[in-house]
């Protein structure tokens, strides 16, 4: 098997980690300081986006581009290692305008927009002048089971009225953020398809009646763009805000989510690698009880161990990745979820690792890990907890068996029986 990139991907590769090396990184310190000081995002990011759009490094994630829309047309599989680069520093995915939860919302609107709605919200999301958030989750429900949730959408006339809370709605407190599309119940019989009853709208983030009511720190760290709560008390919007149609919204969410799902595992391959090379630098510099730290022989099986397990999970988020672009959201399905797991376990195993190493300092914001450690732990909740991907994987894996329940006999040695 093959599992060299084109050419034209290693050629992407390159110019891509050129860029990080030369703008990104150096510009590392000052974001951490700028952003600590209250200012964000930080005057120089808006330059850096410009820089990367006139380098045709914009909108890699967005295989349908039109040749009137600014990005490069890739693949999942081709975006794949790209993201794995952007991933190693956490806010660098905005200077290429492949941030979630952006991303996502940029696909979905592509697939369903009407032509108002492509002028006002995605050409601008497309251009990287504004961002947006997704509002599903809720704090009253259990939100693994999107069914269950309650915020309603009711047609009025002319206008669709929202009613209802939400929470860990990412991007919220991001100053240009100015869209949230948000999935609520718009029939309210009860009796109704379970999977046919939500709908998705698009409101804007000056709405009146829309109030965000706090950000919401993640295991005690306050993301700056936000993981907000929000209320919506009898927030109005004209009828032509509905995205797609009623009662498709629950499909339109699953559609939405097999890419954004593994474009987090891939960015997390970037940031175990980064974990790794710290915990290299660190064991070949660091010295206790006369010896570098290299020489133990349990830092060495971190270190193996670490990278066994960060190329497993990279070829399975190419699997996935594969198996999108071949097969789409519903064939790939048992495959996103895999890798799903494996990329939370994996970040928050490698990280523990790194952040043993590195002793009192791996729990400062001295390094990047306990950030880094953070996310991993989040991501294990982030589009889905990994019970539910199980779940999933379980019952692919049982339905083969129920499609063929003898293929498994012949591999018995049993005595005959005797009667």
């Amino acid at each position: 098997m093959d599992f060299a990139h084109s050419d034209k991907v290693l050629d992407l590769q390159r110019r891509l980690t050129d860029f990080m090396d030369d703008h990104v990184l150096p510009r590392n310190p000052q974001w951490h300081r700028d952003v600590a000081a209250g200012v964000y995002p930080p005057p120089f990011v808006a330059d850096l986006k410009a820089y990367a759009k006139a380098e045709g490094l914009w909108n890699l994630f967005l295989p349908g581009l039109r040749d009137d829309e600014p990005g490069t047309r890739l693949t999942n599989i081709e975006y794949a290692p790209l993201a794995e680069i952007m991933g190693r520093v956490q806010w660098a995915s905005e200077v290429f305008n492949c941030n979630a939860p952006d991303t996502g919302n940029m696909e979905l609107m592509h697939l369903f927009a009407t032509p108002e709605q492509y002028a006002r919200w995605l050409r601008p999301l497309l251009e990287g002048e504004i961002r947006s958030a997704f509002a599903m989750t809720e704090p009253d429900v259990a939100s693994s089971d999107a069914t269950n949730i309650q915020t309603t959408i009711r047609r009025e006339g002319d206008e669709y009225v929202v009613n209802g809370r939400k929470w860990f709605i990412t991007n919220a407190a991001h100053p240009n953020c100015e869209l949230v599309i948000l999935l609520g119940v718009s029939d309210s019989d009860e009796n109704a398809p379970r999977h046919a009853r939500h709908s998705m709208i698009l409101i804007p983030m000056d709405a009146p009646g829309l109030t965000v009511v706090r950000n919401i720190p993640v295991m005690n760290h306050v993301a700056p763009e936000g993981h907000c709560e929000l209320v919506f008390r009898d927030v109005r919007v004209p009828a032509s805000s509905l995205l797609g149609e009623e009662g498709q919204g629950f499909a339109m969410a699953q559609a939405r989510l097999g890419p954004g799902r593994i474009h987090h595992c891939m960015r997390t391959i970037g940031q175990c690698e980064v974990a790794v090379e710290l915990m290299c630098d660190r064991a070949l510099e660091r010295r206790t009880f006369g010896k570098y730290l290299a020489d133990y022989a349990n830092v060495q099986d971190w270190i193996a161990e670490s990278r066994i397990e960060i190329n497993q999970a990279r070829l399975l988020v190419l699997e996935a990745a594969w198996a999108l672009d071949k097969f789409g959201n519903k064939g790939a399905r048992t495959m996103v979820s895999a890798i799903k797991v494996v990329a939370g376990r994996l970040q928050t195993r490698v990280l523990d690792r790194a952040i043993q190493l590195f002793g009192a300092m791996g729990l400062t914001p001295d390094t990047p890990l306990a950030d880094l450690w953070t996310w991993g732990r989040a991501l294990r909740f982030a589009d889905g907890p990994d019970e539910v991907h199980l779940r999933g994987i379980a019952r692919s894996e049982l339905g083969k068996a129920r499609e063929n329940p003898a293929r498994s006999s012949a591999y018995f040695t049993l005595p005959e029986r005797l009667d």
